[in-house]
């Protein structure tokens, strides 16, 4: 009887599983050497050099000219991410304004656009369609600026999975086919971008992923403060999704069960207390910069409600921080501008409530989010680290 043997190594798929590890290397060093590239990935030179030249035949890389040595022997060219060429596009729809945003593969914004919307006063497919409107317009400069989508990523509001909301009480969405309506609205209005690869996540999902990408953080939990509060889960570098994909809505854990009636249902969820809504309500503000204008001012009313906003925060986050231990709670949305007034009390409550003691004031675990790492730049990003993953199945050799 024969004895099995071993399935030999595909060749094509080592190569481009090293093509993959090499552009990473260089794009998270931002500019090195081949030399650099292969003591970092522990291929030899010449090998590193052949896959060097096929990025750069593909356009994923660019060699600037200039010489860089931080070794012994000869400087080496310095290479880089191309600045042309595979861009991701991230969308991020919320309750009050519409964010799309093309980023190259250096990480670098080319196109940023943001329109006010009130989309609480729209159905969802017309909600969709001027996100895809939107989008349109920003495909069209970044073509100017010889860019390429290779692909779309959905920073969506509430539940969402397999492309699909299945609940965004704030906005009355309920099983909206989220990705095939917006990709539908693109291509009539672009036809270009038919078959482009969209994929979709919860919005505070999207923006804890650009957090992560941004920092040194592994382990943390992702608070985004809009007109609700959005959360995400980040444990040693993956999002922590739960069993369907759902873990981390902190904006709807209850924070007193006599509280006022929530949209999803619920009553005195976290966001009742401490969303843009309610804070803006409570403070009789008519928007963040007013609230903010306010509480410079030392405003009483405005005063009184962000210290009870950030008593409610403080609540909800310390069960969390005693359930998960992360390494720190990072504030984004609008709570950085509003952490001077929102931390002592939120602060108070986490160092009396948090059982390892370990939350003090001066622990520095409660932190503002990284400027820029928003919903819409880590939907762009997704779609970059797709690049990233395989470069050959998004690019097209110089000159085709």
């Amino acid at each position: 009887m024969n004895q099995p043997t071993e399935p030999k190594a595909d060749k094509s798929g080592v190569r481009r599983h090293n093509l993959s590890l090499v552009l990473r290397t260089v794009h998270d060093a931002g500019e090195t050497t081949r030399a650099a590239v292969a003591a970092r990935v522990g291929l030899t030179r010449p090998a590193v050099s052949s896959l060097v030249e096929q990025l750069l035949d593909l356009g994923l890389l660019v060699e600037s000219g200039k010489t860089f040595s931080g070794q012994a022997g000869r400087p080496g060219t310095v290479l880089k991410p191309a600045d042309t060429g595979p861009a991701g596009l991230g969308v991020e729809i919320n309750v009050d304004y519409v964010t799309v945003r093309v980023v190259d593969l250096t990480g670098t914004d080319r196109v940023r656009r943001t329109a006010r919307l009130d989309n609480r006063a729209a159905d969802a497919p017309e909600v969709l369609t001027r996100a895809a409107r939107l989008a349109a317009e920003a495909l069209d400069t970044a073509a100017e600026r010889h860019l390429t989508p290779a692909g779309a990523g959905l920073a969506l509001p509430g539940l969402v999975s397999g492309g699909t909301v299945r609940q965004a009480p704030n906005l009355g969405w309920y099983d909206v086919p989220a990705e095939r309506l917006f990709g539908e609205a693109l291509t009539a209005l672009r036809p270009t971008a038919e078959g482009l690869a969209l994929t979709s996540d919860n919005e505070a999902n999207m923006a804890a992923l650009a957090e992560l990408w941004s920092g040194a953080l592994r382990t943390f939990l992702h608070l985004t403060g809009e007109i609700g509060v959005g959360g995400a889960i980040v444990v040693h570098g993956e999002l922590l999704r739960g069993a369907h994909g759902f873990a981390g809505e902190i904006g709807h854990l209850a924070v007193d069960a006599a509280g006022p009636r929530c949209r999803c249902g619920s009553r005195g969820c976290l966001e009742q207390y401490a969303g843009q809504a309610a804070l803006l309500a409570a403070a009789g503000a008519h928007g963040v910069q007013d609230l903010t204008d306010r509480a410079r001012a030392g405003e009483g009313r405005t005063l009184t409600a962000l210290a009870d906003a950030g008593r409610m925060l403080g609540r909800a986050l310390s069960g969390a921080v005693n359930l998960l231990d992360p390494e720190a709670v990072v504030l984004g949305g609008i709570y950085p501008q509003l952490m001077p007034w929102l931390v002592p009390a939120l602060t108070e409550e986490l160092s009396s409530r948090v059982v390892s003691g370990l939350w003090t004031p001066e622990s520095g675990r409660l932190r503002p989010a990284s400027p820029a790492t928003d919903a819409s730049r880590g939907a762009a990003s997704l779609v970059l680290y797709d690049v990233l993953a395989d470069p050959l199945a998004h690019a097209k050799p110089s000159g085709a």
